[in-house]
């Protein structure tokens, strides 16, 4: 309880929060931080911007800033110095490649061909001599390269009279070489000052060195703006795509929410469905065992039926059997008196017998079809 309290008690105020995370990620660029991960984390957003006053944004300390800083300042000059040479060596390599374009195609004058071949021999020389002074790295008992020295390469100068006449000649010819490769890069960066006098050429070339500067500042400074745009591009990706996450969970929330409402209703409305759809089955099996029933009802009438039939059938050949034997006995015994009466109403009493049952048995007959 005592530590939470601690922390808590560490952690700044709403307004001062917001300032110090905004110091904290100007002072960390590099560090790829967001305002989420210092408010998760405030005491090591308070241990950052307590670092942050000792350290630079890319997280040198003040001591050895200043000595990288020095170490530069020794390296620029170096390079320049480097940058020097190394310009004059390919300039004069470029003016003998020209000369030995044009005594290829056309005839020189014989100074040139001795002011160039002096160059060249001068050149050789000296990057012989340069390979074969040891260096202050390298060790001193290594053998030198084909077991030269450089007091016998500097033996194979040319003539100290055509030195002397090179050296006297080789400022003009590098300033004309410098200043037609300077024309050649005024005309590429402004096309439409090719056709200007030599003097406003001049003129314009002084100020080259400017325009180029200020390009390069230009071009360094959007590129700076590129870098802070990526960065902050960076950042905002990361908000979108934290509010985005946010608003999907948000939005699976109310789906399954209304996944649930919606699911009720569907429930209730299969259960109505099922129940009318096994109405409708009771109704056809109930329909089916009728119609069963009223098949087995009706076999059994037809069955009954045709009993009756054959009864009454035989019963009515049994009365007109009994009636031809009365009407027999009728006639044989006309002749008698009281007899005949008692005779004649019993042959009345089967003849209305006889009738009755042959009606049931025609009405009979008529249903039964």
């Amino acid at each position: 309880m005592m530590s939470t309290y601690d922390d808590s008690a560490s952690v700044p105020s709403l307004g001062k929060a917001d300032d110090l995370h905004q110091q904290v990620l100007a002072s960390f660029p590099l560090c790829q931080l967001t305002e989420e991960d210092l408010t998760q984390h405030p005491l090591f957003c308070k241990l950052l911007a307590t670092l942050s006053q000792h350290v630079d944004r890319t997280g040198l300390t003040v001591t050895l800033k200043r000595e990288l800083e020095k170490a530069e300042r020794d390296l620029q000059t170096q390079r320049l110095s480097w940058l020097c040479s190394e310009s004059m060596y390919r300039l004069l390599q470029e003016m003998i490649q020209e000369h030995c374009v044009r005594k290829h195609h056309s005839t020189v004058a014989p100074e040139d061909d001795t002011f160039y071949e002096t160059v060249e021999q001068c050149l050789v020389v000296a990057q012989c001599v340069r390979q074969l002074n040891p260096s202050a790295t390298a060790s001193q008992d290594q053998p030198p390269v084909l077991g030269l020295s450089a007091q016998q390469v500097l033996e194979l100068m040319p003539q100290e009279q055509d030195v002397w006449k090179m050296k006297q000649r080789l400022p003009r010819e590098l300033e004309k070489h410098l200043k037609k490769k300077c024309f050649s890069v005024l005309s590429y960066y402004q096309p439409e000052w090719e056709d200007e006098s030599e003097g406003l050429k001049n003129m314009k070339l002084s100020h080259l060195s400017g325009l180029l500067e200020r390009e390069r500042k230009r071009a360094e400074s959007l590129k700076e703006k590129s870098r802070e745009s990526a960065s902050l591009l960076q950042r905002q990706t990361h908000c979108y795509l934290s509010e985005l996450l946010g608003c999907i969970q948000i939005l699976q929330s109310l789906i399954l929410d209304h996944r649930l409402k919606a699911q009720k209703e569907l429930d209730r409305k299969k259960i109505d469905y099922f129940e009318a759809k096994c109405e409708i089955i009771m109704q056809k099996i109930r329909a089916e065992m009728l119609e069963i029933q009223l098949d087995t009802y009706t076999a059994d009438t037809i069955s009954a039926h045709k009993k009756i039939r054959e009864k009454l059938e035989t019963e009515l050949n049994a009365s007109q059997l009994e009636k031809q034997s009365v009407e027999c006995k009728l006639s044989s015994f006309e002749i008698f008196g009281k007899e005949f009466e008692a005779l004649a109403e019993e042959y009345s009493r089967l003849r209305q017998e006889i009738d009755t049952k042959s009606w049931a048995l025609k009405e009979f007959s008529q249903h039964t079809d």
